[in-house]
């Protein structure tokens, strides 16, 4: 490997920790803004015998875009194919967002788009006019994680009720200024500050869609397009409570606390070991995706030699960025149906 790759390889491995530890990966904004992983120019070398039965080098561009929540995970299987699997192969990962890595996808400008909620219709009618044909694959599961600040005392654990109760505009009073003691009793007699990212985010679109029912969130929520704002706002806010990932939690817990959630059995706390989809933190876990351009993994051999590259280490780096792994069984599914693209 030359010097200007190695570097590059080494300014990669810099970056994905420090985006998760920061809390960056945000999921609005233009392409433009979104930062690539830093790999335009670093390499890897592959011996998937699906792919390069021969055991070629392969070499090219993997273009991908998408939810930051994703983003850390994608940055770090592409870091780990680039140096490991295929020297010759520059795999870009970018994190404008789902929704506009997804517009992305459909006017055929990347090769994979990540995504924090599934595609819709209209996405897909899109692909469809322009003669793209996608599949969606699960790459992990995320938790929906509350967070407050470290020196709140009192909503360490709360009910499922009362999260979905005072997020929605109205519940409490018209003004939506609600006050800790309106929700308990004992609680302190002060208002109570709320965070989120913004309508960009495939996580707002789950947590309004599938939390709260569609409902209106509180007139009075901070929405932020960057997770790095998101940590660094409620880490200094005593009275703050807000929403995301907790890949973004994990790595701030000096600067955050997750609110336990009790779905009726008791509080429950989001880690790697709860966060299931038929699991005790169940109600608030929630798959993430990558979208595939058929046509790309037909026409270039190396966007199709990553896409299998995901399903086969997906379970071992999941965990590393904060998600939970997909049971083996439904990678292995997933795996075989990439290779079986012709």
């Amino acid at each position: 490997m030359n010097t200007k790759k190695w570097l590059s390889v080494l300014l990669l491995a810099a970056a994905i920790p420090a985006v998760a530890a920061c809390g960056e990966g945000e999921e609005g904004g233009t392409s433009e803004e979104a930062a690539t992983s830093g790999a335009e120019e670093t390499d890897g070398n592959n011996t998937e015998e699906n792919n390069n039965e021969a055991g070629e080098e392969l070499s090219g561009t993997v273009a991908i875009d998408g939810s930051g929540t994703v983003y850390p995970l994608m940055a770090r299987i592409a870091e780990e194919f680039m140096i490991n699997e295929q020297e010759g192969v520059s795999v870009e990962v970018s994190r404008a967002g789902t929704s506009a890595g997804m517009q992305r996808f459909v006017n055929g400008e990347t090769d994979l788009s990540n995504a924090s909620r599934e595609i819709r219709e209209e996405e897909i009618e899109e692909l469809e006019a322009n003669g793209i044909e996608s599949r969606e694959y699960k790459v992990a599961l995320d938790g929906l994680t509350i967070v407050i600040h470290p020196d709140n005392d009192w909503a360490n654990e709360m009910t499922e009720e009362e999260i979905k109760e005072i997020f929605v505009t109205g519940n409490i009073n018209e003004s939506d200024e609600i006050m800790w003691s309106d929700i308990r009793s004992d609680w302190p007699d002060e208002q109570v500050n709320f965070y989120g990212p913004n309508e960009n985010h495939g996580t707002n679109e789950f947590f309004v869609e599938e939390i709260i029912d569609e409902q209106d969130l509180v007139q009075t929520i901070n929405l932020q397009q960057e997770y790095s704002t998101l940590v660094t706002l409620i880490s200094e806010d005593e009275n703050a409570i807000g929403f995301f990932g907790y890949g973004y939690y994990a790595n701030n817990t000096d600067e955050l606390e997750a609110v336990a959630i009790d779905f009726g059995d008791g509080p429950v706390e989001p880690s790697l070991d709860t966060i299931e989809e038929d699991g005790e933190y169940g109600p608030f876990t929630r798959p993430v995706f990558t979208n595939l351009s058929i046509n790309s993994a037909q026409e270039k051999p190396e966007v199709k030699a990553f896409a299998e590259y995901v399903f086969e280490v997906a379970d071992d780096l999941a965990g590393d960025t904060g998600f939970a792994p997909l049971p083996e069984e439904e990678l292995n599914e997933q795996l075989e149906d990439v290779q079986s693209i012709q």
